[in-house]
């Protein structure tokens, strides 16, 4: 049996090391070879033909330099469907590469070998052998394997063998490159210094734990009394140590919390805050100390209950203002919102020529609604209830899907009643006094009215600043009072006539902003 000395490596699924002649580069690794053992050509070799026909290249002189002759060991040693020399290449693989590295090791031996048959095949043969750490059959005398199947019928198994994994390696998806491990890199120093790769922090909790234990020891046999008894030094040791174990559990229970609820994913939390409202962010600021007592989908399903809830507690204070302005519509409540979001950019300086603007005060911005609050206010709300309680009504071709509140409302099959048509209101004209026409030259303010608001200036011969004062008492008023009025009590108020008084009273009461008393 020849000495398989090691070529080249070709790093690859199916050859692993090759042999090639030296003269005309031919592959030799599944055939016969000569391999000059001269000192002054190492790892030298030839195929037959070049041999015998006594070519030579290099400083290789086949008259007077010693040869072996190297011939295939394929046959089976210690199992089955394993060559002697895939045995050897197995081992020269173990000790370039290392124990561990299968991987490695599979690519040096070729033949569509994988890492892990090669690391099972390792460890049936070696490791579980009765004769560790040799194999089971490393008795040189033990031919029985080698009797019970031939050369040429492992020659005949082994290349088919090969064939068949070559065949399914080309019919194979392909495989998904490997994920890099993730790093200490800036991204993840922006998560408190996290190192995956150790599990540790760069600043641990309670960083300066250790200090207590470090300088720490205990000789052999000592601390202890005559009777057995731990000495108060020993006591006085085990109970900084017993201190430092609870530090060490205090660490690992937060390590937990942050590996179980995904903190260390900084960017999908980030993108997942930026989504969320400024009062949504705060409220799940402060539910995030409950997250300590329960698993990550508990802790979900909270927090899921806590903006639902928000976002409930703002539609309903958004219905309650719009009822304090005397709104019984949800599309008359949508145009209200977009003109209260009009008036206050009206408000706002406008541009950089305005040299007044860095002494006016800072306006205040705009509540940010939540889109899921929004839905339960939108003008399409009424509809949606009444396709809900109408369940023998034809269903639309595209049927929307139902939130939790309109599914609420399926539910119980309460319809809203339908809201009344609103009739204008036609204001009486003063005796003896023609109408105004007022406009925006005339009248600076007349933009902050609605056209039934300026009719009725027109009408009552009102300029819209005094009209503006005038509403804005009588709303005062009558909220103090819980939104309702007397007529006697708007006349005592203005101090102006009273039939103008009459007039903008019962505008208001037709409008719904007061209530008669």
């Amino acid at each position: 049996m020849g000495v398989i000395r090691k070529k080249t490596a070709s790093r690859g699924t199916e050859a692993g090391t090759k042999f090639h002649c030296d003269v005309c580069s031919i592959d030799v690794t599944s055939t016969v070879r000569i391999s000059c053992s001269h000192p002054a050509c190492p790892e030298y070799d030839l195929c037959v033909p070049c041999f015998s026909a006594g070519k030579n290249s290099k400083n290789h002189d086949p008259a007077t330099h010693p040869f072996q002759v190297i011939e295939q060991n394929s046959v089976p040693i210690f199992q089955a469907d394993w060559g002697a020399d895939e045995e050897l290449l197995l081992l020269e693989g173990a000790e370039i590469y290392g124990l561990g590295s299968w991987a490695d090791i599979a690519d040096h031996i070729g033949g569509y070998r994988s890492k892990d048959e090669v690391r099972d095949h390792y460890y049936n043969t070696y490791v579980k052998s009765v004769n560790f750490p040799l194999a089971a059959r490393a008795d040189p005398d033990d031919r029985a394997l080698q009797d019970s199947i031939s050369k040429e019928d492992f020659q005949t198994r082994k290349k088919r063998r090969i064939e068949e994994r070559k065949d399914a390696a080309k019919t194979a998806p392909p495989t998904t490159p490997k994920q890099k491990p993730t790093a200490s890199v800036p991204a993840c120093h922006e998560v408190q210094g996290y190192m995956p790769g150790r599990l540790e922090f760069e600043t641990e909790f309670l960083n300066d734990a250790e200090e207590a234990v470090q300088h720490m020891t205990f000789e052999p046999g000592a601390g202890f009394n005559e009777n057995g008894e731990p000495d108060a030094e020993t006591e006085l040791k085990m109970t900084v140590v017993d201190i430092y174990n609870s530090r060490l559990t205090a660490r690992t229970e937060r390590k937990k919390i942050l590996f179980e609820h995904n903190l260390l994913d900084y960017r999908k939390n980030t993108a997942l805050d930026k989504k969320r409202s400024k009062e949504e962010r705060d409220l799940l600021n402060k539910a995030k100390p409950l997250a300590r007592m329960m698993n990550c989908k508990d802790f979900e399903d909270v927090n899921k209950g806590l903006e639902y809830e928000h976002n409930l507690r703002l539609a309903i204070s958004q219905l309650q203002e719009w009822r304090q302005m005397g709104i019984g519509d949800l599309k008359a409540g949508e145009k209200y919102e977009q003109d209260k979001q009009q008036r206050v950019q009206r408000l706002l300086p406008q541009g950089s020529f305005d040299r007044f603007a860095s002494t006016r005060p800072k306006q205040s911005q705009l509540t940010e609604t939540p889109a899921a609050a929004i839905q339960l206010t939108t003008p399409e709300l009424p509809l949606r209830l009444q396709k809900a309680a109408n369940p023998h009504a034809p269903a639309d071709s595209t049927e929307e899907t139902l939130n939790d509140f309109d599914r609420a409302f399926a539910v119980d099959g309460d319809a809203p009643p339908p809201q009344p048509a609103k009739t204008k209101y036609v204001v009486p004209p003063l005796s003896g006094m023609p109408s105004w026409k007022l406009d925006n030259e005339t009248a600076a303010d007349l933009h902050l009215l609605t056209k039934e608001e300026a009719e009725v200036c027109n009408v009552l011969r009102l300029m819209p600043k005094p009209y503006l004062v005038i509403k804005e008492t009588l709303l005062k008023e009558a909220m103090k009072q819980g939104g309702n009025l007397k007529k006697k009590d708007a006349r005592m108020i203005c101090k102006i006539e009273g039939t103008k008084t009459s007039r903008i009273y019962d505008f208001m009461v037709h409008s719904g902003w007061i209530n008669k008393a």
